[in-house]
Formats: C-alpha cells, sequence, structure tokens
C-alpha cells in the first residue's frame, strides 16, 4: 500500500536531492529468485542511513517486498524503487523478482535502469536464465558487475561461485576482492583489508605480507584485465616491462571499462555481516554509469513522424516513460516514472500517450492531465520532492489515464517514445464472476491490472465466449487471481475451452418437415437439402435449385436463414458447423400456413437430418510455434512436441550464446499449458511463440471425449 511520509513517518536521512543528472545512479538487481536481492537492497538501505534496521524476507518487513503477494509467498513478484545516498550520489535500486513469471517486471526495471547488477548466490550459483538475461544485457551493452551473496551461509562456497561465473559470463568477469578470515575482504588494487569482525563500517588495515602472497596471481590477472581495456596503449608495454602501475590509474580505467560495458567486477557481499557493502556502494557510485552516459530510447511525434534523438538534459523538452502502475485503494493510481530529459515539476500539465498494445488491452490514447505532487518512492513509501530531473525516478500519483509504457510529455510538444519489449503471455485462464452483481466488479478490477501490467491480455473470446486472462505462469495467475479477490470481487476460475468446429466428413441429405395440425397460420414448410464438404477455409455456400416453385421465391431466403442459424448451435457436438455446400432443391409449401418462420424450423430440421445421415467430423485448430531454448534442451523440446501431436517443421542452431529455435504445428488443445510445462523442461530458459494455422480435424477417439464433455 503506497503511504505518503508524512503518513508513515520520515525514516532516515534518505536521498539526496538530485538536481543534476551526474549525481544519480540507476541500478537494477537481477538474478534467479532465492538469490538475495531483496535482502541486500534490505542491508544498502540500512547502512547508509535511510532505514533504522533491516527488515526480513520472512518477516514480511522489506521495504521493496511490500506487495501483499509477495509477503504472502515470501518472494518478490513486483519492481520496487528503493533510493539511497552515497558519496553525495542517489542510487536508486531497482529491485526485481527474480521468478520466471514475473519477466514483464524485470523488462520494466531494465528499462528504468542504466546499469545491472547481477546478484549470484554463494549457494547455488548460476542458473541458465541467468545466463540467458546476461547475454541479453551484452546485447544491448549494459553495464554489468556481479554480487555473490549469501557468504554466511553452512554451504556457502565463494570460490566455486566465482568459478560459475566465470564459466557462464565470460572472461572480462574478475574479482576486485577476495575473501579472508575475520570475516573480511582484501582489496586486489589496494592490498588493503577490510575487517567486519566488529561489523559494519569495517576496521582498515594494511594487508600481511603473507596476505598480499595469496592474492598475488588473482592481482595479476586483474591489473592485467584492466590494462587490455584501457585507452592507453602504453600501459601494457610499461606493464610488461616492470613498472608500476598507479593505484589511482588503474581504478579510473577499472571504471572507464565497467562503464563501457567490456568489464565486470565481482565484489562478495554478505548482508546480515555487512561484508562488502562499503566496497559494492563504491562500486555502484565510481564504476557503474551515470544518466549522462547512457543512450536514451528513441523518441518519435505521435504519428510516427521522426524527432531528434534525446539528450539527459533537464533543460531539455519533457519525456518521461511510466515504467510500472499500481492501484493503491487509498490513493488511487500511482505511476513509476523515469525522466529521460526536461524536469518533471508539481502542478504540471502533461500529455500522456499510450500507443502500440492495442491487442493486449490497452488501447491507444492519448490526454492531457496535470500533476499535484511529485515524489520519491521508497517502496511503497512516497515522499515529496521539488521536481525530477532527467536521469532521476519519482512517482506521480492519481493520474487518470496513465498506464505502463505511456509516455508523458510537454502538453505544447506532445511526443512518444519507442516501447521496450514486453514479453508474451501464453499461459490462459478462464476467470467468471460467481454472481451477476459480481460481473460489474470483475470488470472494473480486470481493467485496472491491465492497466498496469502488460504481460496481461484480457480478452473476451467471441467462440467461446469466456473471460480469458492470458499470463505469463502459474504463479504470475496466483498473484492476479488474488489481486482480484483482494478487490472485492466474488469469481471463479474454470477450464478454458478451444474453439473447435464441425463440419461434413462426407455428403449427405436430409429432409426438413414442419407441420402442425393444431390450427392457426405460419405451421406448414417443406424442404430438402443436400450437404456437400467443402476445402478447409471454404466457409459456408447456399445455392438454390428448387424447380417449379417447389418452395416459392420468397422463402429460399427463409430456408437459408435456418440453416445458418443451425450452424452456429451446431449439429453433434454443439460447436459451429464450417466448410460445407447446402443446396437446396425440392419442398412444399402451403398458400395459408406457410410463413417465413415456418421455412426456416424447416431449413434447421433438414441439416440435422443430413448430419444423422452423414458422417460428421470434428475440427481443432493448429498453431505454428516457434521455440527458443539453448541447444542442449533442443532434443527434450523436440520430443516433448511430439509427444503433443506436433509435426515438426524444422530447426536452427542458434550461434554462440544465442538459442536454437525448433519449429512445429501443434494442436492448440496440446497448447493450453505448455508455457508452464516448456519451462519445467527447460529450467526457466525456454520461450515461444504461437500463431493460427487452421483447423483440421481430430483423431475420432479424442473427438469422442470433447464430444461427451460438450
Amino acid at each position: 500500500m503506497a503511504q505518503k511520509a508524512s503518513e508513515k513517518g520520515q525514516v532516515g536521512a534518505g536521498a539526496p536531492a538530485v538536481t543534476e543528472p551526474g549525481r544519480v545512479r540507476n541500478v537494477v538487481l537481477v538474478g534467479h529468485s532465492g538469490a538475495g536481492k531483496t535482502t541486500l537492497v534490505e542491508a544498502l538501505l540500512a547502512a547508509t542511513g535511510v532505514i533504522s534496521r533491516a527488515g526480513g524476507v520472512t518477516d514480511g518487513t522489506t521495504v521493496t517486498d511490500h506487495d501483499p503477494a509477495a509477503i504472502r509467498q515470501q518472494r518478490s513478484v513486483a519492481l520496487s524503487c528503493a533510493p539511497l545516498p552515497h558519496r553525495d550520489v542517489k542510487i536508486n535500486l531497482l529491485d526485481t523478482p527474480g521468478f520466471a513469471d514475473f519477466v514483464g517486471e524485470l523488462r520494466a526495471g531494465l528499462r528504468a535502469a542504466d546499469a545491472a547488477l547481477f546478484v549470484v548466490s554463494a549457494v547455488d550459483g548460476v542458473d541458465d536464465s541467468t545466463v540467458a538475461l546476461w547475454e541479453e544485457c551484452a546485447a544491448v551493452g549494459m553495464p554489468r558487475a556481479v554480487a555473490v551473496t549469501r557468504l554466511d551461509h553452512p554451504r556457502a562456497d565463494h570460490d566455486q561461485a566465482l568459478q560459475d561465473c566465470q564459466a557462464a559470463f565470460g572472461d572480462n568477469v574478475l574479482p576486485v576482492f577476495r575473501t579472508v578470515p575475520g570475516p573480511g575482504l582484501i582489496g586486489l588494487i589496494s592490498q588493503r583489508v577490510s575487517d567486519y569482525a566488529t561489523g559494519y563500517p569495517p576496521q582498515i588495515r594494511e594487508a600481511t605480507p603473507a596476505e598480499t602472497d595469496t592474492i598475488a596471481a588473482d592481482r595479476n590477472t586483474l591489473i592485467e584485465g584492466i590494462i587490455a581495456e584501457s585507452e592507453d596503449e602504453t600501459l601494457m608495454d610499461r606493464y610488461i616491462g616492470g613498472a608500476r602501475i598507479g593505484t589511482e590509474t588503474l581504478i579510473a580505467d577499472l571504471e572507464k571499462a565497467v562503464v563501457k560495458g567490456n568489464f565486470h567486477p565481482v565484489v562478495p557481499v554478505c548482508a546480515h555481516t555487512g561484508v562488502g557493502l562499503d566496497a559494492l556502494l563504491d562500486l555502484l557510485v565510481s564504476g557503474f554509469p551515470s544518466p549522462l552516459e547512457h543512450d536514451l530510447p528513441q523518441v518519435t511525434g505521435l504519428d510516427g513522424s521522426p524527432r531528434d534523438p534525446l539528450t539527459c538534459d533537464p533543460a531539455g523538452p519533457l519525456v518521461a516513460e511510466v515504467v510500472r502502475t499500481t492501484i493503491d485503494r487509498h490513493v488511487g493510481r500511482v505511476s513509476l516514472v523515469r525522466v529521460f530529459s526536461g524536469t518533471l515539476r508539481p502542478d504540471q500539465t502533461l500529455h500522456v500517450s499510450g500507443h502500440g498494445l492495442a491487442e493486449r488491452g490497452h488501447p491507444d490514447h492519448d490526454a492531457d492531465e496535470r500533476v499535484a505532487h511529485v515524489y520519491s518512492p521508497l517502496g511503497a513509501q512516497l515522499r515529496e520532492i521539488g521536481c525530477a530531473v532527467a536521469g532521476d525516478l519519482c512517482a506521480i500519483t492519481k493520474s487518470g489515464s496513465a498506464e505502463t509504457g505511456d509516455t508523458l510529455s510537454a502538453k505544447d510538444a506532445p511526443l512518444l517514445m519507442k516501447p521496450w519489449r514486453m514479453p508474451e503471455p501464453l499461459l490462459p485462464i478462464a476467470v467468471v464472476a460467481k454472481t451477476r452483481s459480481d460481473e460489474d466488479a470483475l470488470a472494473k478490477n480486470l481493467a485496472r491490472l491491465v492497466a498496469g501490467d502488460p504481460t496481461l491480455r484480457l480478452e473476451r473470446n467471441p467462440d467461446t465466449h469466456q473471460l480469458v486472462l492470458w499470463t505469463m505462469g502459474e504463479s504470475h495467475a496466483d498473484v492476479v487471481l488474488d489481486r482480484l479477490r483482494a478487490g472485492g470481487v466474488e469469481l471463479d476460475t474454470e477450464p478454458v475451452k478451444v474453439a473447435l468446429r464441425e463440419t461434413f466428413g462426407s455428403g449427405a441429405k436430409g429432409h426438413g418437415r414442419h407441420v402442425k395440425q393444431s390450427g392457426g397460420h405460419g405451421q406448414y414448410a417443406v424442404c430438402d437439402i443436400e450437404v456437400e464438404p467443402l476445402p478447409r477455409g471454404a466457409g459456408f455456400v447456399f445455392v438454390d435449385k428448387v424447380v417449379g416453385g417447389a418452395v416459392p421465391h420468397n422463402y429460399i431466403p427463409s430456408v437459408e436463414k435456418g440453416v445458418r442459424a443451425q450452424l452456429e448451435k451446431g449439429i453433434a457436438a454443439g460447436y459451429p458447423v464450417v466448410d460445407l455446400r447446402v443446396t437446396l432443391y425440392d419442398g412444399k409449401a402451403h398458400s395459408v400456413d406457410s410463413s417465413d418462420a415456418a421455412f426456416q424450423t424447416a431449413g434447421a430440421l433438414a441439416l440435422r437430418a443430413a448430419a444423422e445421415n452423414g458422417r460428421i467430423t470434428l475440427l481443432e485448430p493448429v498453431d505454428e510455434i516457434e521455440v527458443r531454448v539453448p541447444e542442449t534442451y533442443v532434443g527434450a523440446v523436440m520430443s516433448d512436441l511430439s509427444g503433443r501431436r506436433g509435426r515438426p517443421l524444422g530447426s536452427e542452431s542458434g550461434g554462440t550464446g544465442e538459442a536454437s529455435l525448433v519449429r512445429a504445428e501443434v494442436p492448440a488443445t496440446e497448447l493450453i499449458r505448455y508455457a508452464v510445462e516448456l519451462r519445467a523442461i527447460t529450467s526457466g530458459t525456454g520461450t515461444f511463440s504461437r500463431h493460427y494455422l487452421r483447423h483440421e480435424p481430430m483423431p475420432p477417439h479424442l473427438a469422442q471425449e470433447h464430444a461427451s464433455v460438450r
């Protein structure tokens, strides 16, 4: 729940007021679930005096895991911002979920950040999904460093974790500190020891000769790695020649290499003992880039017309982006915003623009809105500030239209930012209100959730008439359903239905007779039809071959209308009937008792009679899917697709560091839970996309099952 500082009470000094982008660092913490990201953020907040003491994940008292679902699941489920001060610099830490279901929150964090801190557990090492994310960051040149955490765990193995990082991330991943008994750290460049035996902050001393001997090999490797990335081409020759390279030169070159994304330092840290927290803070300030050093996203006019590239200038045109939206029942809509250009001030009228996500339930929208206040967010707490300059993160409240991914710009010069890549939700959940009175509340709360979460897609299936939420996985679905219920909505879920079809497998004739002897008018109609199957996708064709006026001309459209109505209802299993030609070739009428309604009924009866005389085939949709997985999982994926009645279309091996591609045609009935099952097969590294190809006959034994369920 968002709370203003005046309501909750100020905690610590908070981050310094920022007036220039060079004094900001935006750092996203990434890593698998359980690596210790949230616990590390708590320790850093406590170490810098932002909070009086660190909270705990299991206690539900951490700053960044304030969402009720996160507290219940004891893991992060949403992006959260925690600013802190260090050396007169504001560091905006972006804590992200490590579980694959919440990859949308992770991508929002990557969008808002200028650098990434990979958090690796000294207990569990590096998993495949973390490797995939490292390669994704490398592709865009994002600066990266590694924090090896949980050093105090009985099974912790820092050296093994370091080896895992180097094997997974490459040769330019090198330690800048090594652990020493005490507990403590020794700097490989400074050769000074930080002793944490009495807690944080540490006692600093010079290393003993024995300690320097133990780090000599690592120190030489580090120095060679730094020199290799130096812009001073004479440095390597001097080093090989025996010249002593000054500490200041080495640190300056290391920082430049990190900023350029060419070098990745590793720092051991322990949230509970304080080991390495000061070293990590120094790295975040000195080694990571400010917003001035980060390329900005492209912008266009609202009509897509090109605009000049942005610069991170507080005096430039205002361009900001909503990276996360939440709905708080006390404050209303809360938007976490990254300011890329210009300065966002209170009492300012903004243009809010969102385009390109209509297929996910986010219609294109443009509106002018006034921002009353600007806040610095600390988890759920909002602290009012005078402004947010280019490069900074802030929060605004009570916007009527701002959604995640929207661009905020000046009212008189509206702009649109190129959106970041959103993951496609591929696990469907069918929801239904328990009572009619819950339907309005369900619709309203769904609209709010979809506005804040671009990894949700909401659709009303026109064939099955189900209300379907497309989610990222089971945990994501659980969080969404919990939030709906917390909003006072009583709802149920039901099995997702696939849009099946029926057709005739062979030709047949049908006789429709609607004659009632009870007197009155409009109760007499007889028609005879012939049905022929057509190729897939041909649709419905009605042919009139009546001769001699057996069916009066004005009643022939009535027969067609009755046949079409029956096609929509289905004839064997209750699914719409497609791809057939119906020929009306004979019939009878009464001069008084025939009517439009009677011939509609006769037409429907004739089609049902033809179905009894012919062979009905059930059709299922078939999708083409593209699965991207590391090469080691290709065999397992292809075997699994074969078990889903899939037909392989081919595979392509990926290059170094790239995923392989597997293409196949698979019945849609076999893909309902594929998002969950693919993740299990590939240890969370597999992704897929799908698109509809065609309907084709379902195997008879499966068709019988679906017909009986219907």
